[in-house]
């Protein structure tokens, strides 16, 4: 029973497709999933981004393969799916984690920063799951996880851009898991706080002693997270283990 029980997070014989996956949370869930067993494609926006990614996780026993593309191009998002399918097999697991943030409040967004947020988190996403999900219902299995943000749920003016482009790519999720339901295609969320990578990295290090105290007053733990601490929700949502949830979010920000 407990090999049973272990098993519900096996990813043998799956092949997962991690957008942005050549540094931070992305790099860390394609590794956790190649550990569980994956196949996974890794993406990146030139050929020498994903080298480090993929170097680990062949170095640890785990088969890898990458694709590229800048997906704020119209298109990329179909394309990526037809690279990494024509690189490793039909997909059976979507992580979306590649995202575009620009910072600045409303008065100082330009239209290219609009576009920009908006193609990368949303019309990719859309391109992506008009892709990728009619070939996973066909075979009657399929994992979508979106990794979104906890500013879908409590925007702030600074990021109000790219919150709104997060809560509607919740709400495309939960859309289409209603559909692809019956169909064994479950599509979730997973929505991190404030997570310990280098898009962070030029405020922390421009003031260490303001950032430090930033972070112990924004969650219950008073830390940033770290991007280790999101691949076992990444496992759950891509596996048998989440067999009965579909159209949820997980929030991993460390009490908010």
């Amino acid at each position: 029973m407990t090999t049973a029980y272990r098993n519900l997070f096996r990813l043998d014989g799956r092949t997962a497709l991690v957008t942005g996956s050549s540094r931070g949370i992305g790099a860390a869930i394609a590794k956790g999933l190649a550990a569980f067993g994956a196949k996974v494609v890794v993406h990146g926006q030139a050929p020498e981004s994903t080298q480090s990614t993929c170097e680990a996780i062949l170095e640890a026993g785990g088969a890898c393969v990458a694709v590229h593309g800048d997906l704020a191009a119209p298109g990329a998002g179909r394309d990526l799916i037809r690279q990494a399918e024509e690189a490793e097999g039909l997909l059976d697991i979507l992580v979306i984690n590649a995202s575009a943030q620009i910072n600045g409040t409303l008065d100082t967004v330009t239209d290219e920063d609009f576009a920009t947020q908006v193609n990368v988190n949303l019309r990719s996403t859309v391109e992506m799951l008009q892709a990728c999900l009619p070939g996973m219902a066909e075979r009657g299995w399929g994992r979508v996880v979106n990794i979104g943000s906890i500013n879908q749920l409590r925007p702030k003016g600074i990021v109000a851009i790219y919150a709104a482009t997060k809560a509607a790519q919740h709400n495309l999720i939960q859309s289409l898991a209603r559909d692809y339901a019956p169909k064994g295609v479950l599509l979730n969320t997973l929505a991190p706080g404030l997570i310990d990578t280098d898009r962070n990295a030029p405020r922390r290090d421009a003031d260490p002693e303001g950032w430090a105290a930033y972070v112990r007053q924004l969650n219950w733990m008073g830390r940033a997270g770290h991007v280790d601490e999101m691949v076992g929700a990444a496992v759950l949502l891509a596996s048998d283990a989440c067999s009965f949830m579909t159209g949820e979010a997980i929030v991993l920000s460390g009490g908010y």
